[in-house]
């Protein structure tokens, strides 16, 4: 297998650790059937972008201005 390189900015890395996470959640409750891993882990990222999107919306830090 040839070796990947990947560079994620740090907001895409808190969200793949968010569906890391989701998904790890839905493994151990048993709601991943054989097979269907891709669905649930894009189901996953794009909860955990839904929660980084709302989270941001909300939130004004320290370099956002109204």
């Amino acid at each position: 297998m040839a070796k990947q390189a990947l560079s994620l900015q740090p907001s895409e890395s808190v969200v793949v650790r968010a569906a890391a996470d989701i998904y790890a959640a839905y493994i151990i409750a048993g709601r991943v059937p054989e097979g269907d891993e891709k669905k649930w882990m894009e189901r996953s990222i794009q909860e955990a972008l839904w929660i980084a999107v709302t989270a941001d919306d909300a939130i004004v830090s320290d370099n956002e201005t109204w």
